[in-house]
């Protein structure tokens, strides 16, 4: 990884922060995108140091909005000339449903539409060899899509939209490797597990106290993170395309996530919300 550069969302705590500090270890250029002014400059500091140089970057957005999401891949493309590495990490649930200044509730605009932004907008930028890789859950078992309700308005649950969030993004994951046949990219996705992190604390209500007391049965960020450092860096993974991986090992999703027609429809739907995609 020496070199190279790796683009990451979510990365100013846990997976994506330990994602992001084990790939500058190997020697990777780290640059990501936060939402927390603060916690943004503590995550660039400590990059620093680890590299004894300065040349990893932030760059600041609220991923739950369209014109920020195309705000801050634009500026990314514009300062990096080329990308080794995008990783598709930011995610949230929440207990309530809340609905975007663009109208898209809010699991599906950060959790699904940041990635597939994201993605487009920096394709350009991805050279041969390069990966893309998202994180996604077994969350997504028993999920199922309504393309006539995908903003959940017909009835909500954190944990069921959160969900098909999930089952979201391992078909666009699907679906994204089989537009880059023939590139030179790959595109993965990854289930890290039930990992002890901040997620979920601010998702409200009892959901909040719910999370919280199951971390005290959940993985540690360390062990969370190794199956997006290993699709990231492993020469393992090197031309393999369209997967989903569970403790580095290739697992099965559910057969929801298998279906080719919504993966294609999923893309077709979030290209028109969102006014991109190839």
């Amino acid at each position: 990884m020496k070199d190279k550069t790796v683009v990451i969302t979510g990365a100013t705590s846990g997976i994506g922060e330990v994602a992001a500090d084990r790939l500058a270890q190997k020697g990777a250029r780290i640059v990501f995108v936060a939402r927390d002014h603060a916690r943004g400059q503590e995550t660039l500091k400590h990059l620093r140091a680890i590299a004894g140089h300065d040349s990893h970057a932030v760059h600041y957005a609220d991923l739950t909005r369209l014109s920020e999401m195309k705000r801050v891949a634009k500026a990314i493309a514009d300062s990096e000339p080329e990308i080794d590495v995008l990783i598709n990490n930011a995610g949230a649930l929440f207990n309530s449903r809340q609905v975007t200044e663009d109208g898209l509730e809010k699991t599906f605009a950060l959790n699904h539409m940041s990635y597939f932004v994201t993605t487009n907008l920096l394709l350009d930028k991805l050279k041969p060899g390069a990966r893309i890789v998202c994180t996604a859950s077994d969350a997504h078992k028993g999920a199922k899509l309504n393309f006539n309700d995908l903003q959940a308005e017909k009835g909500y649950s954190g944990f069921g939209v959160y969900g098909r969030s999930k089952l979201m993004n391992i078909l666009f994951t699907r679906e994204l490797a089989k537009r880059l046949v023939g590139s030179g990219v790959t595109a993965n996705c990854l289930h890290p597990g039930f990992v002890a992190t901040r997620f979920g604390d601010s998702s409200g209500g009892i959901l909040s106290w719910g999370v919280r007391a199951a971390k005290s049965f959940a993985l540690t960020p360390e062990q969370g993170a190794e199956t997006i450092i290993y699709l990231a860096s492993s020469p393992d993974v090197e031309s393999k395309s369209g997967g989903y991986y569970y403790k580095s090992a290739l697992a099965t999703p559910s057969s929801e996530a298998q279906n080719d027609a919504d993966a294609r429809r999923l893309w077709e739907t979030s290209a028109k919300i969102a006014g991109v995609g190839f």
